[in-house]
């Protein structure tokens, strides 16, 4: 069973020993440069992606545009993605024990910030990684495995909770 991955998790690559990523830090954000035009009457907002070497050699990390896939709102659709303003990693060797962040800036209508997707595909060693996917909203802490009671009953976060227990059930059973 794939299941997705919360924003503020960290997932493992089991093709690439120690490596592991994480989408984190999905927050309302204006870019530093100032706004695209093309991003007129959208709200702006910011995600950061990081790649962490946890493994014995050093390992060549290329995040750039293309690789990172930003969806918004209950259809999926896509986000405007500020390439001038976002901070990529493009070839960056990444040693044992240290990490490396890829900064995204992204607009959308405000309404549909509520559920937001971001599916990455690292390049590492010249060789694709599998793609994950992680799931979140503006106004969720990150790694929402807290107390959910601000949850409303049609959120994010309790559509992929039910998700995972209808999931779990199905395997049991």
């Amino acid at each position: 069973m794939y299941e997705p991955n919360v924003v503020g998790d960290w997932q493992e690559y089991d093709e690439h020993a120690g490596l592991r990523v994480r989408v984190h830090r999905l927050e309302q954000a204006e870019p530093p440069r100032g706004r695209d035009d093309a991003a007129e009457g959208l709200t702006y907002f910011c995600v950061r992606v990081t790649v962490e070497n946890r493994g014995g050699r050093q390992l060549g990390i290329h995040l750039e545009d293309g690789q990172v896939d930003v969806r918004i709102g209950p259809d999926g659709e896509s986000a405007f993605l500020d390439w001038r303003n976002s901070q990529f990693v493009e070839g960056f060797d990444v040693y044992p024990l240290r990490r490396v962040t890829a900064v995204l800036y992204a607009a959308g209508p405000e309404a549909s910030l509520g559920q937001v997707d971001v599916q990455v595909q690292l390049r590492v060693d010249d060789e694709w990684a599998g793609r994950r996917l992680w799931t979140g909203g503006l106004g969720l802490s990150d790694g929402a495995t807290g107390p959910l009671s601000a949850a409303r009953e049609d959120g994010l976060v309790h559509q992929v909770s039910t998700f995972l227990r209808g999931q779990a059930d199905e395997g049991s059973g």
